[in-house]
């Protein structure tokens, strides 16, 4: 039955058919079925259509595309007022320390420093070595103990 109705169609037709300039589903015959418009799913997506109503009302406002929300302006603002406040407080602190307290500052890396030599130092050794080194500590301890 579909072959048939397809030859009457094209009989109907004096343009020879062509199915472009016209669509079968114009000649309102009931047995054919109507094509759907297929939804794009971009702009279905819920964020897309937020971005579209937002480019909308700033389009109504008469704000430019480059032009960022009020809010998110004032919070980079503030965050840019809080870096350059931490910025000026550490200046103030390194201005501030005494001869006294750099020197301490300097001492102390130069320990950590030695410190970490020592621990490279260390790792090299034997095993055997860092063991009787455990070994000879535990025993003053324990002899500091007795005696006292």
């Amino acid at each position: 039955l579909p072959a048939s109705m397809y030859t009457e169609i094209q009989r109907e037709r004096p343009d020879g058919g062509n199915i472009l300039t016209h669509p079968d589903y114009i000649d309102g015959n009931p047995d054919l079925i109507k094509p759907k418009k297929l939804l794009n799913p971009v702009k279905a997506s819920k964020s897309h259509q937020e971005l579209h109503r937002e480019l909308l009302m700033n389009h109504k406002r008469g704000l430019g595309v480059e032009s960022k929300p009020e809010l998110q302006r004032v919070l980079e603002h503030r965050r840019r007022d809080l870096l350059i406040k931490q910025k000026k407080e550490e200046e103030e602190a390194k201005k501030l320390q005494s001869p006294f307290e750099k020197e301490l500052l300097k001492r102390h890396q130069r320990l950590d420093q030695l410190e970490k030599e020592q621990e490279k130092q260390e790792d090299h050794a034997p095993e055997f070595i860092k063991v009787k080194e455990n070994l000879r500590r535990t025993s003053t301890v324990a002899g500091d103990e007795k005696a006292a």
